[in-house]
């Protein structure tokens, strides 16, 4: 006894008894609709194998009647490749539809002959209509195949007259303008090529070149009509314009080399047009097929109707006998269905009954606590105990659950002495990482006093180079001027002088003397440019963070080709095309030029690394590219800005984020220090202004600086 009582304490016991009272009432309520549903089908057999046939055959006659009157608008809209399938498919209705009929006819009482014969007739024309339908296709795709041809023909003549007649036009234009019939033969005289005769000529071509193109357009047109009223006006039309081509072949000639090539052409073109059989004739017989074919097709719609009109009165008269037989399965359907409601009632309150005493007192109630107390736990709530008591599963479940909480409590307690390691050993890390970057900035501050160094070397020797300079500039404009005199003073002995007309001294000298003056000027130019580079090396040198008010666009020019010819002295094979698009109306903007100067600088010279590394990878594959930078310069309100876009190698996300960053760089160690973009950057802030990043890897890279006309009181450059 003691081992049965436990045995029902146990959830699993419980559960199958619960199942098997539960599949009793099944079994109850399966023998009561058993018996329910013979009752059931021993009248349904009478529906079923006698009044559903019947009524399921004259349906099934409605239903092919339709799917023939539905198959014959294929025919008129099929191609030649699906036409056997669909007289193929309306062949396999026919029969289907036969078939049905004959099974009506079969089934058909003494009082229903009079249903059957309506259906008879009416069936009999519709698939005699729909025979006289496949021949009017078939015919059909013989006048298409013939209008296939005619366009073919008209096709090629279409192309031959254009040549043709555009030939004879461009020759004749050109003969009225300079009076050569062939570039090889000399020109005629203007009273030859140029006169009434030839103008009229010239006409003509064109009357027939416009009728030509009419006359065409007209027929492909007339092969797009569907109604026989539109044809008549395209037909007359197309006379009318052969009367035009007829006269002014007439007035070209027979002898006309253009009217001997093109009037063969212009009777085949008439020929498809107008004649009896092509063209015109041929569009209005295939218009009159299809007409016939609507008339059969709305025929077949009424046949249809009237199929369908007979049909129904038959079915009507089967649907009656069906509903008495029908009457008396609902009676035996009614006692059934009373019968298993009483069984469901019963089920029902059985199942509410188990589901609370059992699942819900016993089972739920207690696994709802144990799935809290495991929820606390995966928190990290170790400390509570587990306890549910009972001698079921959930018993046992709780048990091995304070088992598991005790092991997690040393686990956790191992973890965190691991943690404490990790962390110690990151700080460890952090450490030796900013002993790495202190060695980095210590290098890069070398390399600064070394560049500080440099710039001061360079600005002495900028100073040395611009006194010689000067002289080259002053002397060459000097020597100008007395060329100049020479001139005036050579023309003047010239003029006084007799020089013979054959005596060629006279311009050999002036030659030179131009060839002189030009060289001067070259000089003079260069000479400015190279005084200009030597400014701006001394600008550089001298710094002196003042602010100035002066035009962005020289800062902008000067130190964008500065930085391009600095590219250039590293790669002489570097070329650069630069477009520059400077406002010349903008205000002046105050600034410190030496820091500002830096900026561009650095934006050009990333610019022109960029543009050479995507011309190196170029010239690897053998595409064609060709370097470009874009510099312009615009007003926004009170803010001057300055873009300058480059279709480098561009740069990702993630590169574009970090750009500004102190020693951050994409260059090779000894190309870059990864502070140009960052100084730039404090340059720009330091003039209360902004700097503006877009790129597409592979395709651009554009930065638009935006500075403020004056700046606040305050502000320092950096």
């Amino acid at each position: 006894m003691n081992a049965l009582f436990r045995s029902l304490r146990r959830l699993g016991t419980r559960l199958y008894l619960g199942l098997g009272a539960a599949v009793l009432l099944t079994v109850v309520a399966s023998l009561v609709g058993w018996f329910s549903f013979h009752r059931v089908g021993l009248l349904q057999d009478v529906v079923n194998n006698e009044s559903i046939p019947d009524m399921g055959a004259a349906v099934r006659a409605a239903q092919q009647s339709g799917s023939l009157v539905a198959q014959a608008p294929l025919l008129t809209a099929a191609t030649v490749d699906n036409l056997p399938q669909i007289k193929a498919d309306i062949a396999r209705e026919r029969d289907a539809f036969e078939q049905q009929l004959s099974a009506i006819r079969a089934s058909s009482d003494i009082g229903e002959e009079d249903y059957f014969a309506a259906i008879q007739a009416n069936a009999q024309t519709l698939i005699a209509n729909i025979g006289i339908i496949e021949q009017e296709v078939d015919d059909r795709f013989l006048l298409l195949e013939r209008a296939d041809v005619v366009k073919a023909d008209l096709a090629s003549l279409q192309v031959g007259l254009e040549s043709a007649l555009v030939e004879a036009l461009d020759d004749q234009l050109f003969f009225l303008l300079t009076g050569y019939r062939a570039l090889n033969a000399p020109p005629a005289s203007r009273d030859l090529h140029l006169n009434e005769t030839q103008i009229t000529r010239y006409r003509h071509l064109t009357n027939l070149q416009s009728n030509a193109s009419l006359a065409i357009q007209d027929l492909a047109n007339a092969f797009a009509v569907t109604e026989a009223a539109r044809l008549e006006p395209l037909r007359e039309r197309s006379e009318a314009t052969r009367r035009r081509i007829d006269r002014s072949l007439q007035a070209l000639g027979q002898s006309d080399p253009i009217s001997l090539q093109v009037s063969p052409m212009f009777d085949r073109l008439f020929e498809l047009a107008l004649g009896e059989d092509t063209g015109f004739a041929l569009v209005a017989e295939i218009i009159g097929s299809d007409s016939r074919q609507a008339a059969l097709l709305e025929t077949n719609q009424e046949l249809g109707v009237a199929l369908l009109s007979a049909v129904e009165n038959l079915v009507q008269d089967k649907g009656s006998q069906a509903r008495t037989a029908s009457a008396m399965s609902t009676l035996a359907i009614t006692t059934g269905r009373t019968l298993l409601l009483v069984l469901i009632v019963v089920s029902i309150v059985g199942a509410l009954l188990i589901a609370w005493l059992f699942v819900g007192r016993l089972l739920l109630r207690r696994l709802a606590t144990l799935s809290r107390r495991m929820q606390r736990m995966a928190d990290g709530d170790l400390e509570g105990r587990v306890e549910i008591g009972g001698a079921d599963e959930i018993a046992d479940m709780a048990a091995a659950l304070e088992v598991f909480r005790r092991h997690a409590l040393e686990v956790q307690r191992l973890n965190l002495v691991e943690k404490l390691a990790e962390e110690l050993q990151g700080k460890n890390d952090q450490l030796e990482q900013v002993l790495a970057e202190l060695e980095k900035a210590q290098d890069q501050v070398i390399t600064q006093e070394k560049l500080a160094a440099l710039g001061e070397l360079t600005a002495g020797v900028a100073h040395e180079i611009r006194n010689p300079l000067n002289f080259v500039k002053n002397f060459s404009e000097v020597s100008e001027e007395l060329l100049d005199e020479m001139q005036e003073e050579l023309q003047d002995l010239l003029t006084d002088a007799e020089v013979p007309e054959e005596d060629d001294r006279p311009g050999y000298l002036k030659e030179i003397n131009d060839d002189l003056t030009d060289n001067l000027k070259r000089i003079r130019q260069h000479a400015d440019r190279a005084n200009g580079i030597v400014e701006s090396m001394l600008r550089m040198g001298r710094d002196t963070g003042e602010w100035v008010k002066i035009d962005i666009n020289n800062i902008v020019d000067e130190h964008t080709r500065l930085a391009f010819h600095s590219a250039r002295a590293k790669d002489p094979d570097f070329q650069l095309h630069m477009e520059m698009d400077l406002n010349t109306d903008l205000p002046e903007v105050e600034v410190v030029p030496q820091n500002l100067g830096r900026v561009f600088l650095n934006m050009v010279s990333n610019a022109c690394h960029a543009t050479n590394l995507r011309r190196m990878e170029a010239q690897s594959t053998n595409q064609i590219y060709m370097p470009t930078l874009k510099v312009s310069t615009w007003l926004e309100g009170d803010l001057v800005a300055i873009r300058m876009h480059d279709n480098g190698t561009g740069m990702p996300d993630e590169v574009k984020e970090k750009i500004f960053n102190p020693f951050f760089t994409t260059k090779p160690t000894n190309e870059g220090t990864g502070l140009g973009l960052a100084l730039s950057s404090d340059i720009v802030r330091g003039h209360g202004g902004t700097i503006e990043v877009e790129s597409e890897p592979g395709e651009f890279t554009e930065m638009t600086v935006r500075l403020p006309l004056v700046q606040p009181a305050g502000t320092a450059a950096g």
